[in-house]
Parts: structure tokens; C-alpha cells; sequence
């Protein structure tokens, strides 16, 4: 080997071990920021916003107390409105699986005389 090409060698190696650290400390920094952070909006562009959502003034909603009473108390049926998978995954113990696009069929299912609260979250 000449003596140029050991003097290049000489040069290119500690550049090369600088590069490959300061790629590591990106790698690193990258999963340091990202891993705690909770989901926004931009994470699921499906998802309608509070505001983007129908609202029907005439349904009144059911207050968390209330719902949580009516659970309690064995008076209000609940209806799980998610699909199949996420009804699965978890559900309040008890709760019929009617996924939303599937209630208009199914409406004959549940006693209108009961009084039904429907959840999607």
C-alpha cells in the first residue's frame, strides 16, 4: 500500500466512525421523542373531530353518573355501536355487540320499552 493511500485511509476512517455516531444518536433521539406521545387527530385522519360529528339535540346523552347508575342498578340495556373487533377487544361487561351499520336491521333485538344506551368509545 502507498503512503498516499494509508494517508487516505487515515482520513476516511474517523469520518466514517463519526458518521455511523451521529446516525446512532439520531436513531436514538428519534425513538426517545416519539415513544410517550400520545395520538392526535393527524394519527387518525378517519376519525371525525367533536366538531365534525353529528349531533341530534332531540336524543338527550346519558351522563357518565347516570349510565354508570343505570349499570349498577340493572336498568338501562347498554349497546356496544363498534364493530366486531373492537367489541372483542373490549366491551362493558354485558353490553350487545350491534355494530353501527347493522342497528337499522337489527333494531328488533332490543325492547323499546327498555331503556337503551348505545356507546361508541
Amino acid at each position: 500500500m502507498s503512503n498516499r493511500s494509508s494517508d487516505r485511509v487515515r482520513l476516511i476512517l474517523p469520518l466514517l466512525m463519526i458518521g455511523i455516531g451521529v446516525g446512532l444518536i439520531l436513531v436514538v433521539a428519534v425513538y426517545w421523542f416519539t415513544r410517550d406521545r400520545q395520538p392526535t387527530t393527524t394519527d387518525f385522519p378517519n376519525v371525525p373531530t367533536a366538531s365534525e360529528e353529528q349531533t341530534y339535540p332531540e336524543i338527550p346523552r346519558v351522563s357518565l353518573t347516570d349510565a354508570k347508575q343505570a349499570y349498577d342498578q340493572h336498568t338501562a340495556v347498554f349497546v356496544d355501536v363498534r364493530d366486531a373487533q373492537s367489541y372483542a377487544s373490549a366491551h362493558i361487561p354485558g353490553a350487545l355487540s350491534i355494530p353501527l351499520s347493522e342497528l337499522t336491521n337489527r333494531l328488533s333485538e332490543l325492547n323499546k320499552s327498555d331503556w337503551i344506551i348505545p356507546y361508541c368509545t
